[in-house]
């Protein structure tokens, strides 16, 4: 099965009373699918993700964020996590390369939620793959290097709105995707993405 990419942030005084505020900045920043018909979903969970969720509730594809948070603050307390699945629109190969709707998810956890890491917001990107260049996608290198574009567009939009301590870019295989990427563009010489 094929790497998640995540972007994930550590913030400075995040706590269970403010992490609704930041988690906020994140959902009105994404750039949400103008494609995609599938509903937004949005699960909370309490201590941890083995727990049934505790409210899941579904939203127009471009959800409102008052609405989201308006639900979200029925839940809020420390030991809580929040993951709204939407989509966004980036290209993707199948027979033929499209611009089309790629699930991501929008994650806040809350300081004494259980969540695997340590971060406090983790946006799950779409599979790996849809942002490494590749020598067996022909023609695609345009594709990955306006995905890229996307990512780093919304990470930059992200950094100029959370008071972030620090930052990762990363996959599912816990590799760093920043040294994976570079060897990839290594391989493929200056070509490939200019």
């Amino acid at each position: 099965m094929a790497d998640q990419l995540c972007l994930s942030y550590w913030l400075r005084d995040f706590t269970g009373q403010n992490m609704l505020r930041h988690w906020e900045k994140a959902l009105r920043l994404f750039p949400y699918s103008r494609l995609s018909v599938r509903p937004s979903l949005l699960r909370i969970y309490a201590l941890e993700y083995s727990e049934p969720p505790l409210l899941e509730q579904a939203f127009d594809p471009v959800p409102d964020p008052e609405e989201i948070l308006a639900s979200a603050r029925e839940f809020q307390h420390a030991d809580c996590a929040y993951q709204l699945d939407a989509c966004w629109d980036i290209w993707q190969r199948e027979a033929d390369w499209e611009l089309a709707p790629s699930r991501v998810s929008l994650c806040c956890f809350g300081p004494d939620f259980d969540s695997g890491g340590d971060e406090q917001i983790r946006l799950e990107c779409g599979l790996e793959v849809w942002f490494l260049p590749g020598s067996e996608e022909p023609g695609g290198a345009r594709m990955i290097q306006s995905n890229i574009r996307s990512l780093l567009r919304l990470a930059r939009d992200l950094d100029g709105a959370l008071p972030a301590e620090r930052r990762t870019l990363w996959s599912d295989s816990g590799h760093s995707f920043v040294e994976r990427l570079q060897r990839a563009l290594e391989e493929d010489g200056p070509t490939r993405l200019p």
